[in-house]
C-alpha cells in the first residue's frame, strides 16, 4: 500500500523551453524559499517530465531559473531512481569518460554522441530542506550531470565540438520548435 501519493499526480504540465530561449542559457538562482510555490513546482516538474517522456527535467526547462532538478531515471543495471535535488551541486564526476547517446527535452528528437563520466554524486537539499546525496552510476551518473549543466545554463550540445555540434546544432535550426536566440544590438 503507498504511503504517498505519485510524484507528478497532482502536477500541471507545463510549456518546455526549447534550445535558444535565454533561460536555457544563464545560470539558475538558488532556491531560498522552501514554502508551497516550492512544492507545487517540484510537482509539476514531475508532470511536464513524465508526459514528456523524460528521465531528468530542470527548472529552467519550464522556463523557472531556479536550481531545482527531478528525475526518474534507470542506472545500466536497470534500478530505478526517482527523486529531486534543490540547490543541487556536483560534487563528483569520475571515472571512465564514456561518449554516448545523449537527447535532451528541450531539443526533442536530437541525440549525440556527448561525453560523460560513468560516475557522479549530487549533493543538495529535498523541498523540505533535508540533506540528499544521490550517487549515480552509468545511464543515471548522465542524468544527474546532464541536469546539473542545464542548471549551470548549458544544454548538452555545449559539450560537443567539430562535426558532432555542428550537426546537432543544424538539425535544431530546422526543428519547428526551434527559437533562435535573440541578437545582440
Amino acid at each position: 500500500m503507498r504511503n504517498r501519493p505519485i510524484p507528478g499526480s497532482s502536477g500541471l504540465v507545463r510549456a518546455m523551453s526549447m534550445l535558444g530561449d535565454p533561460v536555457l542559457h544563464a545560470p539558475c538562482e538558488p532556491v531560498t524559499d522552501f514554502g508551497p510555490s516550492l512544492a507545487r513546482l517540484v510537482e509539476d516538474m514531475y508532470a511536464t517530465m513524465y508526459a514528456a517522456q523524460g528521465v531528468g527535467l530542470a527548472a529552467n526547462q519550464i522556463g523557472v531559473p531556479l536550481r531545482v532538478f527531478v528525475y526518474d531515471c534507470p542506472d545500466d543495471e536497470d534500478v530505478r531512481h526517482l527523486g529531486h535535488v534543490v540547490n543541487p551541486r556536483l560534487v563528483t564526476a569520475d571515472g571512465i569518460e564514456l561518449r554516448g547517446p545523449e537527447g535532451c527535452l528541450s531539443l526533442p528528437g536530437i541525440e549525440a554522441g556527448t561525453p560523460r563520466f560513468d560516475h557522479a554524486v549530487v549533493e543538495g537539499v529535498t523541498a523540505d530542506g533535508e540533506p540528499v546525496r544521490v550517487d549515480g552510476t552509468g545511464f543515471f551518473a548522465r542524468c544527474l550531470q546532464h541536469e546539473c549543466d542545464h542548471l549551470e545554463g548549458a544544454v548538452y550540445v555545449d559539450r560537443l565540438t567539430g562535426l558532432r555540434r555542428a550537426r546537432a546544432l543544424r538539425a535544431a535550426r530546422r526543428a519547428p520548435w526551434f527559437r533562435s536566440a535573440p541578437q545582440s544590438p
